[in-house]
């Protein structure tokens, strides 16, 4: 995928490192390497550009252990992430569910981390098990649970790191007994997006870790597995920076920012950017912004 925006470097998207002095008013936004990230990335340069910000962007940094470090050293500023897989990645031990409680959590856990997050945006993007319809139909599937009777048949696809993360491999066997072998694990590295997809369409997989707000779910007639157990805590959309960047104007920016994504318009912006029009992720952030009138600086 081709990306316009300014400072991209799709080889090495960190460059040479960073700078954690200088100017509040210049701002390294980042994003990890799936659509939705690099879109909601660009969401926020759009809208910093319109209130006077110098933005640069470094898209496509990979995993949230390449990007979090990445923000401690300053290599970028700023990074869309999502509350309850952030809280797992910095306190193993959590055990909120509520979006309240994960809220709280997060914010204790960044205290003395150097980092801080915005106000949640009400848009959610949950981690999700997701099945083709004729498996759900074959093995009668609702949740997850239901899954689990069915484990050593079960070929699961995604991104690495869910092998080892709380909420991936390790919290479905704990939850639900949905016990996943490592030679039925499928590493795909897309976050769930065209190739996990394929393989899951295609029956090269039995299953798959896709977000709820992927528009494949829907053209694809595939079934989304509850989880009534909670294994996958809140995901709300949220700014995460680096403290050294802190300022009102820019809290205030990304604040009015993430209050207008919602859950129906995080799905929006994905249809755009994976749907039918192919829409460039920087191009469709553009037209986002601009369409909720957040393209001029806020009062």
């Amino acid at each position: 995928m081709a990306l316009s925006a300014c400072g991209d470097n799709k080889s090495n998207p960190l460059g040479g490192g960073g700078n954690c002095g200088g100017d509040t008013d210049k701002v390294t936004v980042g994003s990890a390497n799936f659509p939705e990230s690099e879109t909601v990335a660009d969401v926020y340069a759009e809208a910093l550009r319109a209130n006077g910000f110098s933005v640069d962007t470094k898209l496509n940094i990979g995993s949230r252990e390449a990007y979090v470090p990445a923000l401690k050293q300053c290599a970028i500023d700023l990074i869309p992430d999502y509350t309850g897989n952030l809280l797992q990645y910095l306190d193993k031990s959590s055990t909120a569910a509520a979006p309240d409680e994960v809220n709280a959590a997060l914010a204790k856990a960044l205290s003395d981390q150097q980092l801080a997050i915005g106000t949640p945006a009400p848009g959610e993007d949950s981690d999700a098990v997701v099945v083709t319809k004729a498996t759900a139909e074959k093995w009668n599937l609702t949740s997850i649970a239901d899954l689990a009777a069915h484990s050593a048949e079960v070929k699961l696809a995604a991104p690495a790191e869910f092998s080892e993360r709380p909420g991936g491999l390790p919290g479905l066997k704990k939850h639900y007994g949905l016990d996943i072998s490592a030679a039925n694990f499928v590493p795909i590295a897309d976050g769930g997006g065209p190739a996990t997809v394929k393989a899951l369409t295609d029956g090269q997989v039995t299953a798959a870790d896709i977000f709820t707000t992927s528009p494949a779910i829907a053209a694809n007639n595939l079934v989304v597995l509850t989880d009534p157990k909670h294994n996958f805590p809140p995901q709300n959309v949220v700014p995460l920076y680096n403290t050294a960047k802190n300022s009102d104007k820019l809290l205030k920016v990304l604040n009015a920012t993430s209050a207008k994504l919602t859950t129906p318009e995080l799905i929006s912006l994905n249809t755009a950017v994976s749907g039918s029009s192919k829409t460039e992720p920087a191009a469709a952030a553009k037209q986002w912004v601009a369409a909720q009138g957040l393209d001029k600086p806020i009062a």
